[in-house]
Order: C-alpha cells, then sequence, then structure tokens
C-alpha cells in the first residue's frame, strides 16, 4: 500500500499507512478484544473447528452450508474489524474523525458532511431501518440479534432502528466521556460465554449495542449503501449519493459484482 501511494500521490492531502503494529497503544492490556478474537476457546472452535468439513451435506441447505463456509472467514476473527472501537485511544490527538470501510466510493465534496453538528453525539451514521428493500435498508435489531436468548430479549429492543457502520462522523472528544468501549467488551465476552448465540457473525452487533444512545442520523443521501447485495439498486439514486458502499460479496472489482453498478 505503501508503493501504490507513492506512485500515485493524492497531494494535497496528507496520507498516512499504518499497520496495527505500529500503534504502541495496541498492547493486549489496552484492547480485551484481542484475548476475544484469538485465544478464546469457543471462537477458535466455531471458526477453525472440523465441523463443517465433517457436516453431511446430503442433510444440509445450501443456504446454512455457505453461512457455516461464511464463518470460517478470516475477516470475522480479525481484530482489524475491531479496531475502530477503539479510535479515541488509536488517535489521541484527534478530536474528530469521518470513518470509511474499504469498499466505498467518495463522489462528492465531504465538507459539510464534517460540519454537521452532531449535538453532542458521538456517531453520525445513516440510518437503515427506513427502507422499502428486505436486505439493507429495513433493519432492525431483530434483524441482527437473537431474540431467543433471554439476556437479549430482557436488554433489547426488537424494533430499535439500525444504522450504517461504514461511513459515520465520529466526535472522539464526546466519545473519550462516555463508556462505549467497556459496554462493546462487555457484550463481547457475553457472546463469547454463550458460545456466539446472541447475535450474527461481525462487528456491527455489539457496536448497535455500544452507540445506544450515542448516534446522531445522517441525511441518507450521505451514504449509498448495499451495492454488494441489491441488484436492482436504483441507479439515480447511487449518482445523486455522497458516498456509495460496495458491502456485500458482489463487489465491483470481482467478476460477481454487478455490471451496471
Amino acid at each position: 500500500m505503501h508503493s501504490w501511494f507513492a506512485l500515485n500521490p493524492v497531494s494535497p492531502a496528507i496520507l498516512e499507512v499504518k499497520g496495527v503494529h505500529q500503534f504502541d497503544w495496541s498492547t493486549r492490556e489496552n484492547i480485551p478484544a484481542l484475548d476475544a478474537v484469538e485465544n478464546h476457546d469457543s471462537i477458535r472452535n466455531y471458526y477453525h473447528g472440523n465441523h463443517i468439513t465433517a457436516a453431511n451435506l446430503s442433510s444440509t441447505s445450501t443456504r446454512i452450508f455457505a453461512s457455516e463456509l461464511q464463518a470460517r472467514s478470516p475477516k470475522y476473527i480479525s481484530l482489524l474489524n475491531h479496531m475502530r472501537i477503539y479510535l479515541p485511544e488509536l488517535f489521541p490527538n484527534l478530536d474528530k474523525v469521518v470513518f470509511f470501510d474499504d469498499d466505498i466510493v467518495i463522489q462528492q465534496d465531504l465538507s459539510s458532511l464534517w460540519d454537521i453538528d452532531l449535538e453532542g453525539k458521538v456517531n453520525g451514521a445513516v440510518e437503515t431501518c427506513k427502507g422499502e428493500d428486505d436486505r439493507v435498508m429495513s433493519k432492525h435489531f431483530k434483524n441482527y440479534f437473537n431474540f431467543s436468548h433471554p439476556l437479549i430479549a430482557s436488554s433489547l429492543d426488537p424494533d430499535e432502528c439500525a444504522w450504517a457502520h461504514g461511513m459515520n462522523v465520529f466526535d472522539l472528544k464526546a466519545w473519550r466521556k462516555t463508556e462505549i468501549r467497556d459496554t462493546y467488551h462487555y457484550w463481547l465476552k457475553e457472546n463469547l460465554k454463550f458460545n456466539l448465540t446472541m447475535w450474527k457473525l461481525g462487528t456491527l452487533s455489539p457496536a448497535l449495542i455500544a452507540f445506544r444512545g450515542h448516534v446522531y442520523p445522517i441525511d441518507p443521501l450521505w451514504h449509498k449503501l448495499g451495492l454488494g447485495y441489491l441488484v436492482k439498486t436504483d441507479i439515480e439514486s447511487v449518482k445523486k449519493a455522497a458516498v456509495i458502499q460496495y458491502n456485500g460479496k458482489s463487489k465491483p472489482w470481482l467478476q460477481i459484482g454487478f455490471e451496471h453498478l
């Protein structure tokens, strides 16, 4: 990545590429998630056990088998997925950041996004519960959490609105005054304690809990997502969005990407 940007400068922007190992702060003492994603027996067995290779395909639906294979993806146990919860510590001299996942395209000047008044909230994000499609923009907590689990049922509202964790404005100054990180750790450990049965794979679910009460809804035109899921995405809405995200399997750089997108 260093070489690519050396050959493709982005002047006058200042670019710094860093790996996790370059942050002196990122030790086990400071990142409880390290133990969770690397050393916990349950999670290691779940992702790397032999139950999948020994599965009886004749009695396993294609969808379930695909989900089990997906569960073995390294991205679900990568520390990088969890690093976003440590932004205030990773950048102690910054008071505000705009965060992007790696499958986004910026189409407009984002100065106005940076200037949005979050009114004391920590996380400026697009809500994903007010659309008509059933894959991306109509998501509530019930779509992510196992509400048959007593702890989930007693702690969360199934109809609470979800939000997008791929293009966010974070007020780090406000964040440092909260217990967001500790809340994230608590729920991560609880899920491990119950053998990963409390929510779907990934880091969005514990983040949905940790940021409860700290999210400021921003205009959906800032962030158009789901372009790796929805083949029937409206092209005009894509063109109007400031940031588009190809979250989903059909990335545009893969052969399975949707041609019109």
